[in-house]
């Protein structure tokens, strides 16, 4: 019986085109999760849209000297468009500026705010006097209170994951004028996330805890450990959908309200150009719900915005939200500002009519349960070693022997040796072997099931020689063939969600088209027949490509330029000198030379470190988000510079008594501020 799946993307942001940590994090898989499931004869709404409102719009436009309506027109249709050729098939790209969107996201809230389920609060927000504006999100950076990172969001911050509001931001700055900000009194409305904190446990906690990813489950924990508060719902901006409620101008909804609530107008409009209702694909509760997302995005999909739809009353929630980590290029992490990147519409042209590889290395290298690394390399060797050798050697080979031995023609079968039977036998267990994986949201392990079915077509036609005894045994090359050709069929149908257009193209070659009986999913464990005797199939074509090392090259020299124009600009973009302070204020600073003695990382977590420092005075416990730059085991009997009287701060529950002093190098990794002079003792003061 067919179900019904409401699929969702992550909402792009239209500040900047599409690169390779998005498709791996997001779209590829959801892409492969969506086809699967059309596949399977399900009903499927595959949905996702441009995210148009909240202040990375609206800074990108003040970069640029436009309005924020012709940034989000540039990049919205560089991201459709470059969604369209790379294969990505959803059913409905939508964009959060439309009337449709407004409307919905201006009616959830009133709904909201009718039924009382938001506090109203002034309080001090910072200020940016020289703008004249109230500085929300990313138009403040600071140094973050948790992991002491000098250049965190005021909604964010990027090394630790630590979620923020501008306030709490220490040496806060504005992005706008370079100014420090003062606080001036505001108004807003809040959703009460506490008061969802039970409803939030007994959901995730106690009824997700087997079938969600660790890192999911894991980061909605320590959030409901800290407990939750209210968050703001509205922002002091003049770019977004205004507060539809009296006495709320000049504010709008903030984006991370109405940004999900894009799902269900993208629905929306899509169910009234299909003639659908949009209703059962979020408020029935036979419907499957699954958002797709990188671990950024876990706290709004996994607590604010089910707490938005337990509130309303008549949605559906989330049966699952599989969340990446992030994807690094080169062994460094990818970065918009910095052009560290591999942009989608940019290998479109660079490798035409290649999306499909792409598309295999982002999956086959998916950074599912921890973060991975893309290389040049690496995306070379899959091409020509898996995707050339093994499955398009295959096909190829299947192609040109059934035209030079019987014209086209599916020859038929004699009696089947027991290897024959067993062949096509492991050929029909592939279905229940890829939907197993691709059900548990392990798509880098399908696609390798998928190429192990290339793998056993390979090794079939390479122990059976059908060229070497073709001549002495003719028969029994007919039954060769014939078990070749229905795994060539099997991959044509099972590569079609990781290889849609290799698939399409194979299908083209095998006349798909012309088979009386239309072969779905399933089919295949009940019979291994797909080509029938008789049926006549076309010429063969190469399914792929050699890439040469001069394409790799001239991919290495790109990004070889831009880290040589990146530190260009460092040097020209020294942080500006803070304020003055007094010798005073300097005094009160304890700062010591001290030794690690240990170092382990923080359990659930990528960034910290936990060592023990002999500071000359004692040996005490720091934790340092420095997980990222250095091996725990390298840095054993580093001396380092020591922020001995730090008030303690508990960090994951350890309590971490002073500060290491770092700096950062042209590549963004931490650097140890270290005395030249080994011979200077453990406990020694910096003046």
């Amino acid at each position: 019986m067919s179900k019904r799946y409401t699929i969702t993307a992550a909402l792009p942001y239209t500040n900047g085109p599409i690169h390779i940590g998005h498709l791996a994090g997001v779209y590829v898989p959801s892409d492969i999760y969506a086809r699967y499931q059309r596949l399977k004869n399900n009903d499927v709404a595959f949905i996702c849209g441009s995210d148009e409102h909240g202040v990375a719009i609206s800074i990108k436009a003040k970069k640029e000297g436009v309005t924020p309506q012709e940034i989000i027109d540039k990049y919205h249709q560089i991201i459709k468009k470059s969604f369209e050729d790379f294969g990505i098939s959803f059913d409905n790209y939508s964009r959060t500026s439309l009337s449709v969107h407004h409307k919905t996201a201006s009616d959830f809230f009133r709904k909201l705010y009718e039924q009382g389920d938001f506090i109203e609060e002034v309080s001090e927000q910072l200020y940016d006097e020289q703008a004249q504006q109230f500085l929300a999100d990313r138009f403040v950076t600071g140094t973050c209170p948790k992991c002491s990172n000098p250049e965190a969001y005021g909604d964010q911050c990027e090394k630790c994951g630590t979620s923020l509001n501008a306030t709490d931001l220490i040496n806060p700055k504005s992005t706008i004028t370079g100014t420090k900000p003062t606080l001036k009194e505001t108004k807003h409305w809040f959703l009460p996330l506490n008061r969802y904190q039970k409803f939030i446990e007994e959901w995730i906690l106690e009824g997700h805890k087997k079938d969600w990813k660790p890192n999911v489950y894991g980061q909605v924990k320590s959030w409901l450990d800290d407990e939750l508060k209210p968050r703001a719902v509205t922002r002091d901006l003049d770019w977004g959908i205004p507060v539809p409620v009296e006495g709320a101008e000049g504010k709008v909804l903030y984006v991370w309200f109405d940004a999900p609530i894009g799902y269900i107008s993208s629905t929306i409009e899509w169910a009234e150009r299909e003639g659908k209702d949009w209703k059962p694909y979020w408020k029935d509760k036979d419907t499957k719900l699954v958002h797709f997302i990188g671990k950024d995005n876990i706290v709004f999909h996994c607590i604010i915005f089910p707490s938005m739809l337990k509130a309303e009353g008549s949605y559906i929630l989330p049966d699952n939200v599989p969340a990446n980590e992030f994807l690094n290029l080169e062994g460094n992490k990818l970065s918009t500002s910095k052009n560290w990147a591999v942009w989608l519409h940019e290998y479109l042209q660079d490798f035409p009519n290649q999306q499909d590889v792409l598309r295999y290395v982002l999956t086959a290298n998916a950074p599912e349960t921890k973060d991975n690394d893309f290389t040049w390399k690496d995306f070379q060797a899959r091409n020509n070693n898996e995707l050339v050798a093994i499955f398009g050697n295959f096909i190829n080979r299947v192609m040109v022997l059934t035209h030079k031995y019987y014209n086209g023609v599916i020859p038929e079968p004699n009696e089947f040796t027991e290897t024959d039977l067993q062949t096509l036998a492991q050929m029909k267990t592939f279905p229940e072997l890829i939907s197993n994986s691709i059900e548990r949201y392990r798509f880098r392990e399908a696609s390798q099931e998928l190429m192990n079915l290339a793998r056993l077509g390979n090794k079939y036609l390479a122990d059976e020689e059908p060229w070497k005894i073709v001549k002495e045994n003719p028969e029994r090359v007919k039954t060769q063939m014939y078990v070749a050709l229905q795994i060539s069929a099997a991959l044509a149908i099972f590569s079609e969600p990781f290889l849609p257009f290799t698939s399409e193209k194979l299908k083209k070659m095998l006349h798909f088209d012309d088979l009386k009986v239309k072969k779905l999913w399933d089919d295949i464990e009940k019979s291994y027949e797909i080509l029938p005797i008789g049926h006549i199939i076309g010429k063969s074509e190469l399914l792929f490509q050699k890439i040469e090392d001069e394409a790799i090259e001239k991919q290495l020299e790109r990004l070889e330029n831009t880290k040589i124009q990146n530190k260009k600009e460092e040097k020209m973009s020294v942080e500006p000198q803070k304020e003055l302070i007094s010798y005073d204020d300097f005094t009160k600073m304890d700062i010591r030379i001290g030794t690690i003695l240990e170092a382990e990382k923080m359990p659930k977590a990528d960034k910290l470190l936990i060592l023990k420092v002999d500071t000359g005075i004692d040996v005490r416990t720091i934790v340092s988000g420095i997980a990222e730059s250095f091996n725990p085991q390298d840095i054993v009997g580093k001396q380092v510079t020591v922020l001995a009287n730090l008030a303690p701060r508990k960090l994951r529950g350890v309590e971490s008594h002073g500060m290491i002093l770092m700096t950062e190098n042209s590549e963004g990794k931490f650097v140890f501020l270290s005395p030249d002079n080994e011979s200077i003792a453990n406990g020694m003061v910096v003046k």
